[in-house]
Parts: C-alpha cells; sequence; structure tokens
C-alpha cells in the first residue's frame, strides 16, 4: 500500500529534481521511492544505469570496448 508523505526541500531543487525524473521516464515520488529503495538495502546503480551517457560509441573501438558493447546492447 502506498501513502503520502511530505518532504521539505529546498525549492530550488523542485524543479531540477522534476526534470531529472522526466527525463527517466519517472514521477518525483517514484524516482525518491527508488533512490530511497536502493540506499536501505545498499544496492549499487545498475552498470548500464550508471554509466548511460557516459560513453561515446566512438570511444570503445578497442577489444575492452568491444565486449562492452556486446554485453550491453551498446
Amino acid at each position: 500500500m502506498k501513502t503520502r508523505l511530505n518532504l521539505t526541500i529546498d525549492e530550488e531543487l523542485i524543479p531540477r529534481s522534476k526534470a531529472y525524473a522526466r527525463q527517466r521516464g519517472k514521477s518525483l515520488s517514484e524516482l525518491v521511492e527508488t533512490l530511497l529503495k536502493a540506499a536501505l538495502t545498499g544496492e549499487e546503480a545498475l552498470f548500464t544505469a550508471k554509466w548511460s551517457g557516459q560513453l561515446k560509441l566512438e570511444d570503445l573501438t578497442d577489444p575492452r570496448g568491444e565486449k562492452l558493447k556486446d554485453r550491453y546492447g551498446l
């Protein structure tokens, strides 16, 4: 069951947080819930989520890059 929770957050952080969540196809509530679950269980972000957009395909031309492309569908 889900229930409401009021949070007090710096007003400058709110629009940036909403934009961040929207870019990931989530609501701000979903984003907060996901982050809290990960923090409470000690789970690290998935490799693909953590590194998504950080590497350019042209940077993956060596053998290690080829393995990453094959493994993670880059």
